[in-house]
């Protein structure tokens, strides 16, 4: 299965490519790298407000939102683009590709342009504030309380693994405002600078490296947000996360299908675990196609997560045991450099291995999408 050649898909793909051509930044330009997924050097805020002000940096936006009203087709012909230049698309992915995309579906007109459009600018950069000790992946489980008082909702809690939240000039935040409510409800959104008298930001090492400090704890204490900062209804902040989940997962697994073309080609083995590598990229670029024929089916891309989050896990490992001794050798780089993409994809392959449970994890575990299979396709009970 594989989409049929379209000619305004094909101009679509011309244009892009002769933008890139025109607009890139030099691999001197692009020297100072970016530290964390909330940290953009100046060039990087640059290149983004081009692609901004061109059109080209969420195509499916109108021109007034950095796009082009591009169909779905056309948007997968522009992540193939970037992909196969090697171009990550912001160095502020969770701003640009959840946060700002929120924004725009459940936010006010005056939220849009006071924060939607500065961070996909890049001219502040954004975290999002979900996950919470002893909850983990279970949004329903947070404990951070926003209380209103008068104008302002008052915070009190915790997050953890939040990524660049140091960085970050705002957090998209999931928080409890209905403590009586059942699980799944009594939770809001609400956008916290970061800059707010009470927010405390803690980065930690992962076990990738010692200096690679991404995930933060961020403390809430008597934090005072104003109401005008709550995006969507109050207490329907779960159907804010499951659109929030939904703009990371619709072409998501484009990104892994670009982490399986790496390890083809930074791999190479005569190995059978090689020959599994080459069908499970073909496999889920094949079931990709076939979704994006058919329309979405929000249960069916949980299909794709899993099947491209556990293959390139699974590859990553392989990689790094058919090396032995010298997979362990940190900090390395297994693959070919591009300045205009993240270095982590061709770090050590002790890193490449262990990154790949990032995969697994965000945008819902795996043991989450093998539920959603298994009720919403096999038709199995809860």
């Amino acid at each position: 299965m594989k989409l049929g050649t379209d000619p305004e898909v094909e101009k679509f793909r011309a244009d892009l490519a002769d933008f890139l051509d025109t607009h890139l930044p030099s691999e001197a330009d692009a020297m100072p790298r970016s530290r964390s997924s909330s940290d953009m050097p100046e060039w990087a805020r640059t290149w983004q407000r081009t692609l901004f002000d061109a059109g080209w940096l969420l195509p499916s936006q109108p021109p007034e939102y950095g796009g082009r009203n591009a169909t779905l087709p056309q948007q997968l012909a522009y992540l193939e683009e970037l992909a196969r230049r090697r171009i990550y698309q912001s160095f502020n992915p969770q701003g640009l590709g959840i946060i700002a995309a929120s924004i725009l579906s459940f936010g006010t007109d005056e939220q849009k342009r006071r924060w939607a459009v500065p961070i996909l600018r890049a001219e502040i950069t954004a975290s999002l504030g979900m996950s919470e000790p002893e909850a983990g992946s279970d949004l329903a489980g947070l404990r951070t309380r926003a209380v209103p008082d008068g104008e302002h909702f008052v915070v009190n809690g915790q997050k953890v693994w939040t990524s660049g939240a140091h960085d970050a000039d705002v957090l998209l935040t999931f928080v409890r405002t209905d403590p009586d409510a059942p699980k799944h409800q009594g939770i809001s959104v609400l956008l916290i600078p970061t800059s707010t008298e009470g927010v405390t930001r803690r980065p930690f090492a992962s076990i990738a490296d010692p200096g690679d400090l991404d995930f933060n704890e961020v403390f809430f204490t008597d934090v005072r947000v104003p109401r005008e900062n709550l995006i969507g209804p109050l207490h329907q902040g779960w159907t804010v996360a499951n659109g929030s989940l939904g703009h990371e997962r619709t072409l998501l697994w484009l990104s892994f299908a670009e982490r399986l073309d790496d390890l083809i080609r930074d791999a190479p083995s005569r190995e059978e675990w090689y020959a599994t590598l080459l069908m499970d990229a073909q496999a889920l670029k094949l079931l990709g196609y076939r979704q994006l024929s058919r329309g979405q089916q929000p249960a069916e891309l949980s299909v794709l997560k899993l099947l491209g989050s556990e293959a390139v896990q699974t590859a990553s490992l392989r990689a790094l045991e058919e090396r032995g001794a010298d997979a362990l050798v940190h900090p390395a780089r297994t693959g070919p450099y591009s300045h205009m993409n993240n270095d982590a994809f061709i770090t050590s392959w002790f890193e490449r291995y262990v990154r790949s449970f990032a995969g697994t994890i965000a945008g819902g575990t795996s043991e989450i999408q093998r539920n959603i299979i298994a009720e919403r396709l096999l038709g199995l009970p809860r």
